[in-house]
């Protein structure tokens, strides 16, 4: 084993379930290419409505990554009625948006959300990003 290699670093994303809510098919298509490329597990949801009833036929769910401006629920609807489920109020959800700013990242961190990615996500940056928020580091990032 060389002295870089973590033999945890690999099992906290394996098992791992991922729930992406996002409207926009090729967007949901890059997350969903670059978790299967890390070997996580996700499913889709298009909008924040009905996401909890969603998330409660999971029967694991280990990350929520929420699109803000979603249609007929958006991202602060759906983490609302999400802390609201006795089942689902300590999942870490993360809002994931194109709409990066400073000032988004102090509404979303003021909502409940456990972190924030900015949209256009990067490819390089993502795994590394997915990694830490999974081994329950807050991440807070414009892009």
């Amino acid at each position: 084993m060389t002295p870089n290699t973590d033999p945890t670093e690999k099992s906290v994303m394996k098992d791992a379930t991922v729930l992406v809510v996002e409207d926009n098919v090729s967007n949901f298509v890059l997350i969903a290419r670059m978790l299967g490329y890390l070997g996580i597990h996700c499913e889709w949801k298009t909008s924040g409505y009905e996401v909890v009833e969603y998330a409660d036929t999971l029967p694991r769910l280990d990350l929520v990554l929420m699109d803000i401006r979603l249609p007929y629920e958006d991202g602060y609807g759906a983490l609302k009625k999400i802390r609201q489920s006795e089942r689902l109020k300590e999942t870490t959800i993360v809002a994931v948006t194109a709409e990066a700013s400073s000032e988004q990242i102090k509404k979303a961190r003021a909502a409940g959300f456990d972190g924030f990615l900015g949209k256009p996500l990067d490819p390089d940056r993502f795994p590394e990003q997915i990694q830490r928020i999974l081994e329950g580091e807050e991440v807070w990032e414009l892009q």
